[in-house]
């Protein structure tokens, strides 16, 4: 099999654009773009194509990894009714409403949020801080009126996330110590640790087959499977391009999305119920794309940030 690409341009976009953490709301058949520099956030319909600008988030300059740049929106997460959407630039998390389209109430966090993920047992809205090494939580129950609850401290910086609605458990990583941590959504307290063996470029995204009890790890180039219903126990792993970094899974066709930002690839994996990894698709996307998220019916939508695009993937027989 084979992978068919449509490139998707971003309205917004005049030239290259940080991309990061893209969502996808499976249900509305909708994929949320957070398209930093230019101010907005576009939701493409995974239908047609088309898309829509949600617009009036601030972007400010700042001090990153390679020196100064402007910053805006660069996460998001799909709750109940609302999308929440973290901004690096201005520290704030803002409600969007799913329906209308329409930016609503905020809330400014001390440190800069990198991932969301809404934790629907307890309506809450977890951004991960890496810089002072947590995880703020934020009180969503009432969309319009954002406000933060408690913050949860690591022993490392927090990276990529996964949750298990149904038993309210979160997963995150600590990049800098190679570890991957569990935290019980209610009590918001860390529960175990366990070790991905990610090597020293440490974990980065997560995803979960719940049913399954499968936790998939994003190391920087390959995918390790941990049973989490057994302690962490290390199952199957599987080599997918380099340069990974988010991941996604539909755990309806249990597939598994890897993007390769160094080798500039897709691959699509399955899992079995034992853990255990076999490729079921591969091909180019572009160099440093290393974002994907993936639609009910598996299209693949992988961030290429320097050609201000969004690159729609779908499996060729």
């Amino acid at each position: 099999m084979h992978l068919s690409l449509t490139p998707i341009a971003l309205p917004g976009a005049t030239g290259s654009v940080a991309l990061d953490y893209l969502a996808v709301d499976r249900a509305g058949g909708k994929v949320w773009v957070p398209a930093g520099e230019t101010a907005s956030v576009d939701v493409i319909d995974a239908k047609t194509g088309q898309v829509t600008r949600v617009e009036g988030f601030p972007t400010v300059e700042k001090e990153g990894r390679a020196g100064k740049r402007m910053m805006g929106p660069s996460s998001v997460t799909i709750g109940e009714g609302f999308a929440y959407v973290g901004n690096r630039g201005s520290s704030e998390i803002c409600a969007v409403d799913l329906a209308k389209l329409a930016k609503g109430a905020c809330v400014a966090l001390p440190s800069s949020p990198d991932g969301l993920q809404y934790v629907a047992a307890t309506k809450e809205v977890w951004a991960t801080t890496p810089r002072d090494k947590s995880i703020t939580v934020i009180d969503a129950a009432t969309p319009g009126k954002l406000a933060i609850k408690t913050k949860i401290t690591f022993d490392g910086e927090p990276e990529g996330y996964a949750v298990d609605q149904a038993r309210g458990v979160f997963y995150t990583n600590l990049e800098d110590a190679n570890k991957t941590v569990v935290v019980d959504a209610q009590a918001h307290k860390v529960t175990a640790t366990w070790e991905p063996r990610c090597g020293k470029d440490g974990p980065r995204g997560l995803a979960l087959d719940a049913a399954k009890g499968l936790l998939f790890v994003a190391c920087t180039d390959h995918v390790q499977v941990l049973d989490a219903g057994h302690g962490g126990a290390p199952l199957g792993k599987l080599a997918a391009g380099e340069g990974v970094d988010n991941i996604d899974y539909v755990e309806e066709l249990r597939q598994l999305y890897v993007a390769g930002g160094k080798t500039g690839t897709l691959t699509i994996l399955r899992a079995d119920d034992k853990g255990n990894l076999t490729l079921l698709a591969s091909g180019p996307t572009a160099p440093g794309t290393r974002v994907v998220v993936a639609g009910k019916d598996g299209t693949a939508y992988v961030a290429d940030g320097k050609q201000g695009r969004i690159l729609a993937l779908t499996i060729s027989p």
